[in-house]
C-alpha cells in the first residue's frame, strides 16, 4: 500500500529495516502537491534505518488521517459531477423527445430533381403524405390549404349569390345579396367575411356572426337570411384558422387574436360601411367566448347594442382533470399536436340526423382531432370569463339546452346571474344539445332571437 502525505512518514525504531539498496522513484501528482522524490528499501537483518519522503519545500507537519470520505463527499459535490448529472439530464429528456422530432428538410432534394440535374437519379426523395404528419406542417402545406379552402368558400358564395328562380330556397336568395370580402390584420393574417344584404326590406340593424370552434360563417347562411327578412343586415366573420381565413385548420395559437380581430371587424362594418345603425352580436359556443370577452372592453361596449349567444363556452370541462395541468406544458412545446385523448368522441351536437350529415361531410369543418394549444385556448378564456362576469354589462340574451354536453348550461347560469347587465335574459331549453341552430326545433328558437332584437331596435 502506499501512502500519500505531505509530511514525512518516520518509521520508529525496533520494525524491521530495509535492505541498503534504494531506489528512486519520482512521483509527480497535480492534486497532492509538487513533484517530490519517495525513497524505497529492501527489509534486512535487526537495527534501524529510516525510509523518508522528503522535499525541500515541505515542512515537518503532524499527520492526519481519515476513512477519505470527506474527499469523496467534496467530489461529489464539485462543478465537474454536477456538469455530468446535467448532462445526463440532457440525454434523457432528449430521449423522451425522439419521437417527436420533425424529420430533415428535403426541400435541397426536391430543387435538385425540379432542376434536373445529373444528380437527379442518384437517390429517390420519399414523400411523406400531410396526413402522417399534420401537427407538424410546413408552411407551403398551410398555405396551400389555406387557398384550397378559401376558394371553396368564395366560390359558394358566389354561387349562392342569388337564387336562379323555383323552389322557396330560392325565393329566400333574391330577397338577399350574399358577398364576401378579405381583410388584412393588424398581425398581417388575411381574415375572409362575408355578408347577407336585405334587398326587399330596409335595414334597421346589424348582426354580426362569430361561429363555433371547427366550423365557419358559411354555416348560418338559413339564419342570415331569416335575420334579411326581417331588416337585419349581417355579418358572418372566419376566424383565424377556419373557413376562408389563414392559418392551420383548426388551429388557433391565441384567442385574443380572434377577440382582436373582431374588435377590427367590428369597427370596420360600423365605421365605413353601416354608420348610425345598431348593432347586435351574435356568437356560438367559443364563439360565444369570443363575443362575450370582446364585450368586456369598454369601447366595444359603448358601440354595441346587445348580444345574443347560444351554447357559450364560460364553462367547459374536459375528460380528465390531468389536461388542466398538463395542457400549458404541452402546449407550450407541441402547440400543433393533436391529442386524441382529449376530444369527447360521440358526443352528439344535434338531433338532427340530416343536420349532423350536413356538417361533417363539409370540407370546411374541422372533423380531426383538438390540437393542444387550442384547447388549453378555450380553457384560458374561459376561465378569463368566470372571473370577469361581474364586469359584463351589455344587454344580453343567453340560450342554452340542457341535454348539452359540449358546453355547461349551469355555466350559462352563471353567467345570467353574476352579469352586471340590467337587461338579461337567460332560456335553459330541457332536452336541447350543443348546435341549437341546428337541432330541429331551430325555427323556435330563431323566432325568439329575432324578436329579442326587434323589441331593442
Amino acid at each position: 500500500m502506499i501512502c500519500y502525505s505531505k509530511a514525512p512518514i518516520v518509521i520508529p525504531r525496533g520494525i524491521p529495516q530495509f535492505h541498503a539498496r534504494q531506489r528512486r522513484i519520482s512521483v509527480k501528482s497535480t492534486r497532492f502537491g509538487p513533484e517530490y522524490p519517495l525513497v524505497l528499501g529492501r527489509r534486512r537483518r535487526a537495527g534501524m534505518d529510516i525510509t523518508s519522503m522528503s522535499s525541500s519545500s515541505l515542512s515537518p507537519s503532524p499527520l492526519l488521517l481519515t476513512s477519505g470520505a470527506s474527499g469523496r463527499v467534496n467530489a461529489l459535490c464539485s462543478l465537474r459531477v454536477w456538469r455530468s448529472l446535467m448532462m445526463l439530464i440532457n440525454a434523457f429528456v432528449l430521449l423522451l423527445l425522439v419521437p417527436f422530432r420533425r424529420a430533415p428538410s428535403s426541400r435541397k432534394d426536391e430543387k435538385r430533381e425540379e432542376s434536373g440535374g445529373s444528380h437527379r437519379h442518384q437517390r429517390k426523395v420519399v414523400r411523406v403524405p400531410a396526413r402522417m404528419v399534420s401537427w407538424r406542417k410546413s408552411s407551403a402545406v398551410v398555405e396551400q390549404e389555406v387557398a384550397a379552402r378559401r376558394a371553396l368558400a368564395t366560390r359558394r358564395v358566389v354561387q349562392d349569390g342569388h337564387g336562379d328562380g323555383g323552389g322557396d330556397d330560392d325565393e329566400k336568395k333574391r330577397r338577399s345579396v350574399r358577398e364576401y370580402s378579405l381583410f388584412v390584420t393588424a398581425r398581417g393574417d388575411t381574415i375572409f367575411t362575408q355578408s347577407w344584404t336585405p334587398v326587399s326590406v330596409n335595414t334597421r340593424g346589424l348582426v354580426l356572426i362569430m361561429h363555433g370552434l371547427n366550423e365557419h360563417s358559411g354555416r348560418y347562411d338559413d339564419f342570415a337570411r331569416q335575420l334579411n327578412a326581417n331588416g337585419y343586415k349581417v355579418y358572418g366573420m372566419d376566424w383565424i384558422g377556419h373557413g376562408g381565413s389563414d392559418g392551420l385548420h383548426a388551429y388557433v395559437h391565441s384567442l385574443d387574436d380572434a377577440v382582436a380581430d373582431m374588435k377590427s371587424f367590428l369597427e370596420k362594418i360600423l365605421a365605413e360601411e353601416n354608420p348610425g345603425l345598431p348593432c347586435f352580436c351574435f356568437g356560438h359556443s367559443t364563439g360565444a367566448a369570443i363575443v362575450l370577452k370582446a364585450m368586456l372592453d369598454p369601447k366595444v361596449e359603448a358601440r354595441v347594442a346587445g348580444a345574443v349567444v347560444t351554447s357559450p363556452a364560460v364553462g367547459v370541462q374536459p375528460t380528465h382533470p390531468i389536461f388542466v395541468v398538463l395542457a400549458p406544458i404541452i402546449s407550450f412545446l407541441f402547440p400543433r399536436y393533436q391529442l386524441s385523448a382529449a376530444n369527447k368522441k360521440g358526443v352528439p351536437v344535434s338531433r338532427d340526423p340530416e343536420a349532423l350529415i350536413t356538417k361533417y361531410s363539409d370540407p370546411l369543418v374541422y372533423t380531426g382531432s383538438i390540437r393542444v394549444r387550442t384547447g388549453y385556448e378555450i380553457l384560458r378564456i374561459t376561465s378569463y370569463l368566470q372571473q370577469n362576469l361581474s364586469k359584463l354589462r351589455v344587454p344580453f340574451l343567453v340560450l342554452h339546452g340542457i341535454a348539452d354536453t359540449v358546453t355547461d348550461p349551469k355555466a350559462s347560469q352563471k353567467l345570467h346571474d353574476e352579469a352586471s347587465s340590467t337587461d338579461k335574459t337567460i332560456r335553459l331549453l330541457e332536452g336541447f344539445l350543443h348546435d341549437l341552430l341546428f337541432e330541429l326545433e331551430r325555427e323556435i328558437i330563431v323566432n325568439d332571437i329575432i324578436e329579442w332584437l326587434n323589441c331593442r331596435v
